[in-house]
């Protein structure tokens, strides 16, 4: 479904990703992990149209999206939620929500989208008309997903969704990423907490300084002992 192709990115005279390629096949879950300051939000970022790419190219589905403006990116189906949620906080969840959709005229899906994301994610139903900024992290992380979803996107980039959340939550959280995955979106995955990542993905890459260092399926890499020793506590 997604093809990065040597992308090299810059910000000013910083090289911030070396010439790196992935693959994210559909249906599957593929993680990207590494250390902070690795380049993981930076390869999103620009797989998004956040940035651009000063060399290689991004195929999406085919088609070479180096470059194409994010929200035209965001109507072929690719939705990023970002790290850090970025929920409008003066927004209630219900807005929020509603502006996950806005490229979207097909009110019948939009309706049945709203149910299914309030099946998914019962808190937000019950803080529906609540300011946003004032949910718990917990709560922002599930709206930020829950208006991507609003989207319909077919590849789902997540950005860090553990950040800063209670291990309770977490496991919450990558539970309902499964279950996305499993209503076949697919899934790229950026997260420092590589043992949640590498639990629920297909295959996986390793960033290190701007660089893919590793790759391999999930399984390889979990028991990979560089891999342990780096971000698995041993």
């Amino acid at each position: 479904m997604l093809r990065v192709e040597d992308i090299n990115v810059y910000y000013g005279a910083i090289h911030a990703i070396k010439g790196i390629s992935l693959n994210v096949p559909d249906g599957e879950i593929v993680a990207l992990i590494g250390s902070n300051g690795a380049g993981k939000s930076t390869t999103l970022r620009t797989i998004s149209g956040l940035m651009k790419p000063k060399t290689g190219r991004i195929i999406y589905e085919d088609r070479d999206i180096s470059g194409m403006p994010a929200h035209k990116i965001v109507s072929m189906g690719l939705c990023q939620v970002p790290e850090g949620r970025h929920v409008f906080a003066n927004m209630t969840v219900m807005e929020n929500l509603e502006l996950g959709a806005y490229l979207r005229k097909d009110k019948d899906g939009i309706a049945k989208d709203l149910e299914d994301v309030f099946e998914k994610f019962p808190r937000l139903l019950e803080r529906k008309d609540q300011l946003s900024g004032t949910l718990s992290g917990g709560e922002q992380q599930m709206l930020a997903m829950g208006r991507a979803l609003m989207s319909r996107p077919k590849l789902l980039l997540l950005d860090e969704p553990s950040m800063g959340l209670a291990p309770l939550l977490v496991k919450e959280i990558f539970n309902i990423i499964k279950e996305i995955n499993a209503g076949g979106t697919t899934v790229l995955l950026v997260e420092q907490n590589a043992n949640m990542a590498l639990s629920i993905a297909d295959k996986a890459y390793v960033l290190e300084t701007g660089r893919i260092t590793l790759s391999g399926t999930a399984q390889e890499l979990a028991s990979s002992e560089a891999v342990r020793k780096a971000y698995l506590g041993g």
